[in-house]
């Protein structure tokens, strides 16, 4: 039987991937104005690779596109670039459709609701509190605490027993596979895939374990299992 839901946020609870580029590209633009010798496409394509190379939950990347162009560090133009980027995302920060309506059914029947994501604790209660999807969640577990990113199996044991619960009353509701899916598997929990569509690659493999994989094109299917 299950007792705690547990959620990814980016590309689950909300579209991250429909604002990022144009918040970033909002950014850049600034930045450009202000003094950023390089083209809009030029700085895009500089700052996909910054973004590649250290990863998205990296905080700095302006900084480092900066001192790529000037050889230093602009304070200006990364100031720009930061308030920029957060005014941008955070006016186009927009929920999923039933989302809120689904986590309000799960409390209801008395689920507990936790977190578990990749990327720094602060930055992943910050987009729940803007979002306004807090209070609904006992527990947000990061990979900044974990010390290890999904897919580990250690973040998510970490989730369950930060929770108090064994991992065959738990479930993990993302958009990724590979990190979602397969490492809630791994930890022996259950897993629905949410706002994705699996590769042929995937459907193979799961044809092949003889997974047992719900695939929903939102969160407000969960009602049909939970």
């Amino acid at each position: 039987m299950i007792k705690a839901v547990f959620f990814d946020i980016d590309d689950t609870l909300y579209d991250t991937s429909g604002f990022a580029k144009l918040a970033r590209k909002a950014a850049l633009n600034a930045m450009i104005d202000a003094g950023l010798p390089l083209s809009s496409d030029d700085a895009y394509t500089l700052l996909r690779e910054i973004i590649t190379e250290y990863g998205s939950n990296y905080d700095k990347h302006f900084n480092v596109l900066t001192k790529r162009v000037f050889g230093e560090e602009k304070p200006l133009l990364i100031a720009l670039g930061m308030i920029t980027y957060h005014n941008v995302k955070f006016a186009l920060l927009r929920l999923f459709p039933q989302t809120k309506r689904t986590l309000i059914y799960l409390k209801q029947r008395g689920y507990v609701l936790g977190v578990i994501s990749n990327g720094k604790t602060i930055k992943q209660w910050e987009k729940l509190i803007r979002l306004d999807l807090h209070p609904f969640f006992d527990y947000v577990i990061t990979s900044e605490e974990a010390g290890v990113e999904k897919p580990d199996k250690r973040i998510f044991e970490l989730a369950l027993e930060k929770m108090g619960c064994e991992a065959e009353e738990s479930i993990m509701i993302g958009n990724k596979f590979s990190e979602d899916i397969m490492g809630a598997l791994n930890a022996g929990m259950s897993a629905v895939l949410v706002n994705s569509e699996l590769k042929e690659s995937e459907k193979e493999y799961i044809e092949k374990e003889d997974i047992n994989l719900n695939v929903f094109s939102h969160i407000g299917e969960l009602n049909e299992i939970l």
